[in-house]
């Protein structure tokens, strides 16, 4: 693998922020008409919010997946 093509754990990093993002814009979406007294938004818009939780968990994943192998190469590289 070259320096140019980003590891599975980095790639769920990005993935994940990604996907946190959209959870954060849900979530401003979804509760401005509490702020602005205007109809509230059905209930599956607010299961869209949900993406944020399921964000930071894959990136944390890919956090943890990339600290893996950085430790399993220090270990082949000290063993070496």
């Amino acid at each position: 693998m070259n320096a140019e093509t980003p590891s599975a754990g980095d790639l769920l990093v990005r993935i994940g922020g990604i996907v946190f993002l959209v959870g954060a814009v849900a979530t401003l979406v979804t509760v401005a008409p509490l702020f602005l007294g205007t109809d509230r938004f059905p209930a599956p818009a607010y299961f869209v919010c949900m993406l944020m939780g399921v964000g930071f968990a894959l990136a944390a994943a890919g956090l943890v997946r990339s600290a893996a192998a950085q430790r399993r190469a220090a270990a082949d590289g000290s063993a070496g």
